[in-house]
């Protein structure tokens, strides 16, 4: 699967971080499965081990997300992913409207791993509670760093402000699995 470049918003520039990479690693009938690699990730802070769980307001510290809507329509859904182990999961009929809690039966997995440099985020989501159709993908990560910097990446920022839920960066593809 194809590797993306994050861009950083202008507006919120990051202290050491200097690039971010997210991939789709591959989508079989049980598991969709991204990495996110961040490079210059010595002062990023890393929120601790809260165990599995939902939780809201994940993006106000070091979170991963991923946007899928389905072609032809305007709904769609929003993964946010903690490296504490929580995660969240919303319904959109439009942009930021009519927000509800996506069902999702089998919780999420992710984990990370930090070098001297860098670091690496794996998450895994249940096919289950994805889209069964090809999708437009949107790819972000809110970074932390040490005092507070907060960095917002994206495929793409059109905005004066960070917006990942623009519909121009749902610029990514994801197909449906094999068999569906």
């Amino acid at each position: 699967m194809e590797t993306h470049e994050l861009v950083a918003h202008e507006a919120y520039p990051p202290a050491e971080v200097t690039s971010v990479t997210a991939r789709i690693v591959s989508r079989d009938t049980n598991w969709l499965q991204l990495r996110w690699r961040i490079e210059g990730a010595s002062k990023l802070l890393i929120p601790r081990l809260a165990g599995k769980g939902r939780a809201d307001e994940l993006w106000r510290t070091t979170c991963f997300e991923i946007f899928l809507k389905p072609h032809g329509g305007s709904s769609y859904c929003e993964f946010n992913l903690s490296p504490s182990e929580r995660w969240a999961a919303y319904d959109f009929s439009a942009p930021r409207e009519a927000m509800t809690d996506r069902p999702v039966a089998i919780e999420p997995a992710c984990t990370i791993r930090q070098g001297s440099s860098f670091a690496i985020f794996d998450a895994a989501i249940p096919d289950s509670a994805l889209p069964a159709t090809a999708c437009a993908v949107g790819l972000s990560c809110v970074l932390e760093e040490l005092g507070g910097i907060k960095s917002f990446w994206a495929l793409s920022h059109n905005k004066d402000q960070p917006d990942f839920h623009d519909p121009t960066c749902f610029a990514a593809r994801l197909h449906a699995p094999a068999g569906i």
